[in-house]
């Protein structure tokens, strides 16, 4: 049989998905020398295995602030396109006229597509008028999707309702056009994005600072809250009352 600390080694390298001594001995905040030396250990004393436990700790607070949040791209500016189907509009293409693959929107997309996180959308000016995450999917799909959802009565600005088909023009004293509150979706609205790469654990907290940070600026329909606040749930008054009975 194999050492005790060759195995515990192996195990943990499998713990952590990793199969190099810099990668698992990064993980766990030691040396690759501390990682060839623990294989050599026959046993270990448990103030030898508390202390690789806290290091392991303070190496995976630290890795996880490094890489905690990135910016994949930001105040990009939106050159909206049809989807392949022609049923939905996306928020670039990355062809070029004349049918092949532009290298930086092409790289661009394919970061949206591999990781998750939280966006914004900025009008023309630059002012954020939405914050969203992407957890359960990835960056570009999610983004697309709040690119072309119907928000209903959140997101109106007024305007005047003008004929698209081919008809005569009629003045305003054969037809009178009023102005009035019309729906519209994002897609008309926004004309940047950022993006950017958020640890898993943060995400929900993240895309919820930003909506209470630009509360009054934001067409988002939620008002978000924390992890903390929404584990709180106030008692069910009709129980207590049942029981104090």
């Amino acid at each position: 049989m194999k050492p005790f600390g060759h195995r515990l080694i192996a195990g943990l390298g499998k713990k952590f998905g990793v199969t190099k001594d810099a990668a698992l001995a990064s993980r766990l905040g030691v040396t690759g020398q501390s990682i060839r030396n623990w294989r050599e250990r026959k046993n270990a004393t448990e103030r030898q295995i508390c202390e690789l436990v806290h290091k392991a700790s303070r190496a995976g607070a630290h890795n996880l602030q490094a890489s905690a949040l990135r910016p994949i791209v930001e105040f990009f500016p939106i050159d909206a396109a049809e989807s392949k189907q022609g049923r939905k509009l996306e928020l670039f293409s990355i062809k070029t006229d004349d049918g092949s693959d532009h290298q930086y929107l092409a790289g661009l997309r394919a970061e949206l597509g591999e990781h998750s996180g939280v966006y914004l959308f900025f009008d023309s000016r630059g002012r954020a008028i939405y914050a969203g995450k992407a957890r359960s999917q990835k960056l570009w799909k999610e983004m697309n999707l709040a690119f072309n959802r119907n928000r209903g009565t959140v997101q109106s600005i007024r305007r005047v309702s003008h004929p698209e088909r081919n008809q005569v023009y009629k003045t305003s004293k054969e037809k009178a056009r009023q102005i009035v509150d019309r729906v519209v979706p994002l897609n008309e609205l926004a004309e940047y994005f950022s993006a950017y790469e958020v640890a898993d654990v943060m995400i929900n907290d993240i895309e919820t600072m930003l909506v209470r940070s630009f509360a009054n600026d934001l067409l988002n329909k939620r008002m978000e809250r924390f992890g903390q606040q929404k584990s709180k749930r106030r008692p069910n008054t009709k129980n207590t009352k049942r029981a104090k009975r």
